[in-house]
């Protein structure tokens, strides 16, 4: 069965043929149909992310659309190892099988699960964002930046600020709902001045996808601005910037912020099934927007390099149109 396979720590994934495995009780077969590629995915293969189990080879993807064997659309997530979503067929628990709206196409949804999940389970899972909060966005001119700015509008934030590193990309989140723009410039002075202005109006949330020195810059600004009576829910999510920040002790002692993390792991996996569920039915509804190109699995070894933050890749597989 065809299928985009890793053979090895650090080696692009190749078109080839992986063996099938057949569903057990709980499980259900899935003719896949599309899968994206996200930054997660190119993480676990390449075995550097902390889900990664480190057994080679391996099918690629996480998450993916298809059918099931009575023909129900289906959207689908963690199929279990050595299986992942970029092949043919796959075998996933059926409790991890979500079915689609009609409204939502198979493209939209395979692109926006993964990265929309990320800001939407942040939201409601970890900081329990309430209508009328103000967040803030850190790393919003990505994929997943940008859904961010949308779905905090869409369940209700008041105020959304931004930031990013692309002058040109974080104007154009203003048109996502975003209120206000703060651009990450390397000055640390000048970095944490904007963030103070901005805490010191007031805010509730902040969602990171960046790590490194705007997160250490985003902390000292909040502790720097001043007590607050309701906490600074800090929602950690990506690490582009980098894998490890310097904070001084006395950020979290003298401020009310909950520093916590989103990810595989820190939400249990029937809520973040749960999670995507809402994502999926909130989608059209809310008008989301994100950029997707279609691709051949077949051509998977040459896309993979080459795909990037601003659109989302998806890999048509199967004989199926999307």
């Amino acid at each position: 069965m065809k299928a985009a396979i890793v053979r090895g720590a650090g080696q692009t994934p190749v078109y080839g043929e992986f063996g099938e495995t057949a569903p057990s009780e709980g499980e259900s077969r899935i003719a896949v149909t599309g899968a994206a590629l996200s930054r997660v995915v190119k993480s676990r293969a390449s075995g550097a992310h902390y889900s990664s189990s480190g057994r080679f080879p391996f099918v690629v993807g996480i998450d993916g659309v298809g059918r099931l064997d009575d023909g129900s659309r289906v959207y689908f997530v963690l199929p279990n190892a050595p299986n992942g979503s970029m092949r043919e067929r796959t075998v996933v628990p059926s409790a991890q099988c979500l079915a689609l709206p009609d409204e939502l196409d198979d493209v939209t949804a395979a692109a926006i699960a993964n990265p929309g999940v990320s800001s939407w389970a942040a939201h409601t899972e970890r900081a329990k964002l309430r209508s009328g909060e103000t967040v803030l966005i850190n790393g919003a001119t990505g994929t997943a930046g940008r859904l961010a700015v949308q779905i905090a509008k869409h369940l209700g934030a008041k105020k959304v600020i931004a930031t990013g590193r692309d002058a040109d990309a974080l104007k154009s989140v203003a048109a996502l709902g975003a209120d206000v723009m703060i651009p990450l410039v390397e000055d640390k002075v000048t970095l944490e001045n904007s963030f103070k202005d901005q805490f010191a109006a007031g805010v509730d949330v902040v969602v990171d996808y960046l790590w490194g020195q705007s997160a250490e810059r985003l902390l000292i600004a909040a502790a720097k601005a001043g007590k607050h009576a309701v906490p600074i829910r800090f929602v950690q999510i990506g690490s582009i910037s980098g894998s490890d920040i310097t904070l001084p002790s006395a950020v979290l002692r003298s401020s009310a912020i909950e520093l916590m993390g989103s990810g595989i792991g820190s939400i249990p996996l029937d809520r973040l099934v749960r999670a995507i569920a809402g994502l999926l039915r909130a989608t059209v509804p809310g008008g989301f927007q994100i950029a997707a190109k279609v691709v051949a699995l077949s051509e998977v070894a040459q896309a993979w390099p080459r795909d990037d933050s601003k659109q989302r890749t998806v890999f048509t597989v199967g004989a199926r149109s999307l």
